[in-house]
């Protein structure tokens, strides 16, 4: 029952974090060339975007601590049953925190792109360069999102899975019987 509810918590903020992620790829400054006499100068528009990726970015670490905690990191705690889950659950880890970093860093590096407005004069005939967010970076931020949501919920079914077997019995023959002798 908690492990459904923590699944439920986890896909609620990670679809929060993957909405905010594409709303910032939607709303990203823009920037147009204004001139005041002989100076250009470039004006951009609100900044939304920025604070929108920034919350997909902390929503993001907060769904993956929530399962790091809850799996207590793969590394911590009782040893799990040698099985196909334990295998599938050291794979999705490893995929889960491959994906997590790469969401986390096209967040980070969009929100502080976007936030970044060069304050640039010209003095001579060619406009300025109007230096924005490259289009694409909160999209990739979002779909990255959308995948640690898959695999970071895989894992925690796979880890589940492997924990709750208890100790492993073989069935074999562990040893030399000497009852019969």
């Amino acid at each position: 029952m908690a492990s459904t509810l923590l699944l439920a918590l986890v896909f609620i903020i990670d679809l929060i974090a993957f909405g905010l992620a594409v709303a910032a790829e939607q709303r990203r400054s823009t920037a147009t060339v204004q001139a005041s006499g002989t100076d250009r100068y470039c004006v951009y528009d609100k900044d939304i975007a920025t604070g929108l990726g920034a919350g997909a970015f902390v929503l993001l670490l907060l769904s993956q601590i929530l399962i790091m905690v809850a799996s207590r990191c793969l590394c911590c705690g009782k040893a799990m049953r040698p099985s196909g889950s334990r295998a599938w659950a050291i794979v999705l880890f490893i995929t889960c925190w491959v994906f997590f970093f790469i969401a986390e860093v096209c967040l980070l590096a969009g929100s502080v792109r976007n936030a970044y407005h060069t304050k640039y004069r010209d003095h001579f005939s060619n406009p300025p360069s109007c230096a924005t967010l490259r289009k694409g970076v909160f999209g990739a931020g979002a779909a990255f999102i959308f995948l640690t949501a898959i695999v970071s919920e895989l894992y925690y079914v796979s880890y589940s899975k492997a924990k709750d077997g208890g100790p492993a019995n073989y069935g074999r023959d562990t040893g030399v019987r000497m009852g019969n002798l």
